[in-house]
């Protein structure tokens, strides 16, 4: 593992909250309808606004003027930003990628863990001014009577993360293909990472998946459920934390953005 040096500590009295915008989204590579989605997808991207987001299935094999890589055509949908990119490709299929977009201040560390079942997981270690903070991006094994597929790799980047060098604040999300009852969802709690949509509203959404997109390609194995979070823990205060990328156009009720929805938190973190 790469060690970095961390910025010294100020006194709570100097210390200024660093507030941030944290989002998720599996966008769901090039399949259902993705021509006609297309533009969905860049809008939502476009009213997400986030600081940092993590995706899941980003497809890095189009090229050309034409057909930008997805993180490149996501990145432009908010100019200004300048979102770097930082991949993370399946162990086989490499050009099928998690990526993090951040705009924000300095990358300090960008490093994978290697999970089974070809997965991964990545993460970042962000600098703004004296602030640090680690963000953490994963999509987890896709089988629904496969949870210990699951709740071992959850264990796997928790137990990464309790190596890592120490920052304010740590955010982990993604698709975890985990509803709240599923053993993976517990690995997290118990290492000290809380939900963010649990914290702010009370409870998880009833569904994060599917959206409700009706195409031949769609994924039909499992039931509706939320199975996307930001899960974060460190000196991190909660403001607002909502799901996105849920509407559909008024004339036509079977297209969505993807089949998930995504989740965003606005953030401070001191």
């Amino acid at each position: 593992m790469m060690h970095f040096a961390l910025p010294g500590r100020r006194t709570r009295r100097d210390t200024v909250p660093l507030d941030l915008r944290v989002a998720t989204f599996n966008i769901r590579n090039i399949t259902d309808r993705y021509e006609e989605r297309k533009p969905l997808l860049g809008a939502a991207f476009a009213e997400i606004n986030a600081d940092i987001i993590g995706l899941q299935e980003v497809i890095i094999s189009e090229g050309g003027p034409d057909k930008p890589r997805q993180d490149d055509f996501l990145a432009a949908q908010l100019p200004a930003r300048q979102y770097r990119s930082s991949l993370s490709p399946h162990e086989t299929r490499t050009y099928f990628c998690n990526a993090i977009l951040s705009s924000i201040g300095e990358l300090n560390a960008h490093e994978q863990l290697r999970l089974s079942t070809g997965r991964s997981a990545h993460r970042v270690l962000i600098q703004v001014g004296t602030t640090t903070f680690w963000f953490v991006n994963t999509h987890l094994h896709h089988r629904p009577l496969e949870p210990e597929v699951r709740k071992e790799q959850a264990e796997a980047i928790c137990t990464w993360m309790a190596a890592a060098p120490q920052a304010d604040a740590t955010f982990i999300v993604g698709d975890f293909n985990t509803p709240p009852h599923e053993p993976a969802y517990a690995v997290m709690a118990s290492a000290g990472y809380r939900s963010a949509c649990r914290e702010a509203n009370g409870a998880e959404p009833a569904v994060t998946w599917p959206s409700g997109i009706q195409a031949e390609t769609m994924d039909t194995d499992g039931d509706p459920n939320c199975l996307d979070y930001i899960w974060f823990r460190g000196s991190v205060s909660l403001k607002k934390v909502w799901i996105a990328a849920n509407q559909h156009p008024p004339e036509d009720p079977t297209i969505y953005p993807s089949d998930h929805f995504a989740i965003v938190a606005d953030v401070s973190v001191s």
